[in-house]
């Protein structure tokens, strides 16, 4: 039997707001973990570590670990639990990581935070809302070198289905696998059985790996790139030159001739376009 304790405190009852659904199994904990491939000199960084199921198994493999946590009852219960476990290598910080702004770490005068993972069992309400914000951090001023203010990768567990959205290939892309796909590799490492959780969700859940990568395109590039995948997937079921001509406000004639351009034909969905498709009517948008 390898279910995880409570660790000698009382049961924690979960708040269905937060999406709150703890790991039950500890063989689960090593194979996120084992994704994430822990170092020594790691600096990690977990999102709703709850009762510490992950958090502590994390702090005997890392140099470091933040602990990110919105509900005050469990940053009490984690506080509680480090001190008499004696662990002095985990931090954790009260706050929603919607509103956490990465300026909080000095990086400039913090070495250690050249790099980071993220390794955490997200709330699955705000799984992919971590996820994007995680992979648009943009590179602090303050790096001196520019190893980038995203994460050296993420292992995470999320939604069966967010997971299966995120990696979506043509004619099942949205505008997640796009961004998604357009910031990092990402696949998905494993499902886990609803089972494994409490409370038990009404879904299953994935292991996924996701290894930011270099973005191709320049800031302003970006900004159009964005704006056009916005407008494409405006009704994901409906034909792509009319998403365009409403979302971006230009003439359906103009919208058929630069997808001409493109060798895109007008009458196509948006879930049909790869990345790449993404990209070349961006490099040719006026």
């Amino acid at each position: 039997n390898d279910s995880l304790s409570n660790n000698g405190l009382s049961p924690v009852r979960p708040i269905k707001a937060l999406g709150q659904n703890f790991l039950r199994y500890e063989k689960i904990v090593w194979q996120v973990i084992k994704v994430a491939d822990i170092k020594p000199s790691d600096t990690v960084i977990e999102i709703g570590p709850g009762k510490g199921a992950l958090t502590f198994k994390l702090a005997q493999k890392a140099r470091k670990v933040i602990a990110i946590e919105k509900d005050r009852n469990m940053v009490e219960i984690l506080n509680k639990n480090i001190s008499q476990k004696g662990i002095s290598n985990v931090e954790v910080i009260h706050e929603d990581i919607l509103n956490f702004q990465f300026s909080i770490f000095n990086f400039q005068s913090n070495p250690n935070f050249q790099s980071y993972k993220v390794v955490a069992n997200l709330p699955y309400n705000i799984a992919t809302a971590v996820i994007m914000k995680f992979l648009e951090a943009k590179n602090p001023p303050t790096f001196a070198k520019a190893t980038a203010g995203k994460p050296e990768l993420m292992a995470v567990i999320t939604q069966k289905e967010i997971g299966q959205k995120i990696v979506a290939k043509p004619p099942e892309m949205s505008k997640l696998s796009v961004f998604s796909q357009l910031y990092s590799q990402v696949k998905i490492v494993d499902y886990i059985s609803r089972k494994c959780f409490y409370p038990q969700p009404k879904v299953d859940g994935a292991i996924l790996l996701i290894q930011p990568k270099k973005i191709i395109l320049k800031p302003k590039a970006l900004a159009s790139f964005t704006r056009i995948v916005r407008a494409g997937f405006v009704w994901p079921r409906k034909q792509l030159s009319n998403n365009l001509a409403k979302g971006l406000d230009i003439d359906r004639e103009k919208i058929n001739q630069w997808l001409g351009q493109n060798q895109i034909l007008p009458a196509r969905r948006p879930e049909t376009l790869t990345v790449e498709e993404w990209i070349k009517l961006t490099a040719t948008f006026v």
